[in-house]
C-alpha cells in the first residue's frame, strides 16, 4: 500500500517512486522502457528548460500530441515548474486549437509530428505563442525535444508549492460555443490520488500493470497516467486506439488494468479475435464517460472474464463522482443501468429547481461535493459561480437516488450530447452550420447510437426556394469544428419548435428518437 502522506504535491509523485523504486519500469511506450528512475530525471531537466525559458510559477504550457512517454516527462517537468499543464484537444479544428492556446495565454507549446502543419497554420494567430518545441524532431528551426531536453541540467528545482496551485488545465465544451479551461490544482489531485488509492478498481501496487489508453486531453487519461505512477505501476502507454493493438498488448504486455470508455469496449469485443485473446491476466476494466447498454457489459464480461467497475465523474470534479464496483456488476444485482455510489471522500445529493434534496426514485439535478471538485473555469467567474454553489458543483446531468443509495442518470439538464466519450453542445456544431447560404434554422440534437451512444443529428430550415443535401451541410461545418462534432445525419423540416421567448425545444426534438427508452441518454 502506498503511503499517500508522503506526497505534498504532484510533483513528488516521480520524485518519490525514483527514490523507493528507482529501476523499476515506470512506462513503456511501443516497447521503449523507462525507469523512475530516468523518468523522475527527465522531468526535471524539462522544469529546469521551463524555467530558463522564462516560465514563472502558473505560467501555461501547452502540449498537442498523441499519448505517449514523453508527454508524461513534460507533464511531471510541468508540474516541478510549478506551472500548468495545457493539454490540447487534438481532434479540434485548427481555429479551436488557437483559441485554447490564446485563451491559456500558452507561451511555450510542445508539439508532436502529426500535428506540425497545424501549428504552422495558427502560429500567427497566437501572438503569445514564442516557443514551440517539437516532439519527435526534424522541425527546423523548431527545436528537437530530446536535444532541448538533455540541454538542460538535471537538477530538481524543488520549488515551494501550495495545495491551491494549479497542476493542470483542461478544456471542456462550452454552451455558448468556446471551451472552458477547467483549473484542476494539487489539491484536487491529492484528494483524487488519496480516494481512489482506496478503490479495488484503482488501488494499484508495484506488481500490477495498467493500460494508459484514454487520450492525454481528456481527464480519464491523464487519471489513469498519475494513478499508475503515484503507486508505482508499469504504465503501457496506447498512442492511439487501436482495438487489435489493444488486444495484443493485454495478452503479451499481461495487462491487469485498464480504463476504456464504452464505445471502444465495443469495438473491442467486436472483433474477430476477441474470443481467442488470452485476457487471463486482465483483473478489472474500469469505465466511464458515457452510459453503457446493458447487453454491451453481459458480452464484455462473458468475453474478458474480469471485473468491471464504472465511474461517473466530469473534467470540474476530476472525473471523480459516483462508482458501481465490481460486485454490483452482477446482472442479478439490478443495477447495472445505476453508476453507483459516492466515491470516498464525495457527497453527492439530487435537488429540485429550488435546490431542496430529493426523495429516491424523484428526478432532480445531480450536485457533487467534494475536494475534487476544480477550483473555478480559467478567467470565467461569472461561470465559475453559477457552476459551484456553497462548494456544491452542479452536473447539468438529471438523475435519482434509489433506496440503497445508487445513483442512476435519467437525462441531461443542459443540450450536452455525450458521443464516444466526448462533450459535444449543440451551441458549437449549429454556429458551425448556420453559416451556409442554404440555412435558415438550425437545431442540434443527440440521438441513440448503438456504437457511439449517441450520435449528432442536425435538424435544418431550408432558405425559400434553395435546395440543398446533408453532404453539403457537414462539408460546411467540416474544418470549423472538430470532426467528432460533425453531425452523423441531417434532416430537412419546414419549422422549428419554439417556446413563446424564441428557445428551440429540444426535448421535443428528440422525444420520436428516444421513444420507448427508460432514460434520455443512451
Amino acid at each position: 500500500m502506498v503511503d499517500f502522506a508522503r506526497l505534498k504535491s504532484v510533483a513528488d509523485i516521480s520524485r518519490i517512486q525514483a527514490a523507493d523504486r528507482p529501476d523499476a519500469i515506470a512506462l513503456d511506450f511501443n516497447d521503449r522502457l523507462t525507469s523512475f528512475r530516468r523518468l523522475d530525471a527527465r522531468a526535471s531537466c524539462v522544469a529546469q528548460g521551463l524555467i530558463a525559458a522564462g516560465q514563472t510559477p502558473d505560467a501555461r504550457v501547452g502540449y498537442l500530441g498523441k499519448n505517449s512517454d514523453r508527454y508524461f516527462e513534460v507533464l511531471l517537468g510541468t508540474f516541478k515548474a510549478r506551472a500548468v499543464i495545457v493539454g490540447v484537444n487534438w481532434r479540434l479544428a485548427p481555429p479551436e486549437i488557437a483559441y485554447v492556446l490564446n485563451d491559456a495565454g500558452c507561451e511555450i507549446l510542445f508539439v508532436d509530428r502529426n500535428y506540425y502543419a497545424v501549428v504552422e497554420s495558427i502560429r500567427g494567430d497566437c501572438p503569445r505563442l514564442k516557443t514551440v518545441v517539437a516532439m519527435d524532431g526534424g522541425h527546423a528551426p523548431w527545436p528537437s525535444y530530446e536535444e532541448w531536453r538533455d540541454a538542460q541540467p538535471s537538477k530538481d528545482p524543488m520549488l515551494p508549492v501550495s495545495p491551491d496551485d494549479d497542476v493542470i488545465q483542461l478544456y471542456t465544451s462550452g454552451t455558448t460555443g468556446h471551451p472552458k479551461g477547467v483549473q484542476l490544482t494539487n489539491a484536487n489531485y491529492l484528494a483524487l490520488i488519496g480516494a481512489f488509492g482506496a478503490l479495488e478498481a484503482v488501488a494499484y501496487t508495484p506488481d500490477h500493470v495498467v493500460l494508459i489508453a484514454m487520450p492525454i486531453f481528456h481527464v480519464a487519461g491523464v487519471n489513469m497516467g498519475l494513478l499508475s505512477l503515484s503507486q508505482g505501476a508499469r504504465g503501457i502507454v496506447l498512442g492511439d486506439i487501436d482495438p487489435q493493438e489493444i488486444l495484443r498488448l493485454v495478452e503479451t504486455k499481461h495487462v491487469s488494468h485498464a480504463f476504456l470508455v464504452p464505445a471502444v469496449i465495443l469495438v473491442l469485443t467486436q472483433q474477430p479475435n476477441a474470443r481467442a485473446t488470452d485476457f487471463s491476466s486482465l483483473k478489472i476494466v474500469s469505465y466511464g464517460a458515457s452510459p453503457i447498454a446493458e447487453s454491451l457489459l453481459h458480452t464484455a464480461r462473458e468475453i474478458m472474464g474480469c471485473g468491471f467497475t464504472q465511474f461517473y465523474g466530469l473534467t470540474e470534479t476530476t472525473g471523480a463522482g459516483t462508482v458501481l464496483e465490481p460486485a454490483d456488476h452482477d446482472p442479478a444485482s439490478g443495477r447495472l443501468r445505476s453508476c453507483g455510489r459516492p466515491a470516498p471522500g464525495h457527497e453527492v445529493r439530487v435537488v429540485d429547481a429550488a435546490g431542496r434534496s430529493l426523495p429516491p426514485r424523484e428526478v432532480g439535478e445531480i450536485l457533487i461535493k467534494a475536494p475534487c471538485v476544480m477550483k473555478g473555469y480559467w478567467n470565467k467567474p461569472d461561470a465559475t459561480a453559477k457552476s459551484i454553489r456553497e462548494e456544491w458543483f452542479a452536473s447539468g446531468d438529471a438523475g435519482y437516488f434509489d433506496e440503497d443509495g445508487y445513483l442512476y442518470i435519467h437525462d441531461r439538464v443542459k443540450d450536452m450530447i455525450v458521443s464516444g466519450g466526448e462533450n459535444i453542445y449543440p451551441a458549437e456544431v449549429e454556429n458551425a452550420i448556420f453559416g451556409h447560404p442554404a440555412v435558415a434554422d438550425v437545431a442540434v440534437i443527440g440521438v441513440p447510437d448503438a456504437k457511439w451512444g449517441e450520435a449528432v443529428k442536425a435538424i435544418i430550415v431550408r432558405k425559400p426556394g434553395v435546395n440543398v443535401d446533408p453532404d453539403d451541410i457537414i462539408a460546411h461545418a467540416r474544418g470549423r469544428i472538430a470532426g467528432y462534432k460533425l453531425p452523423k445525419s441531417v434532416e430537412f423540416v419546414d419549422a422549428l419548435p419554439r417556446n413563446p421567448t424564441g428557445k428551440i425545444l429540444r426535448r421535443e426534438l428528440r422525444k420520436p428518437y428516444w421513444e420507448g427508452r427508460d432514460r434520455q441518454v443512451s
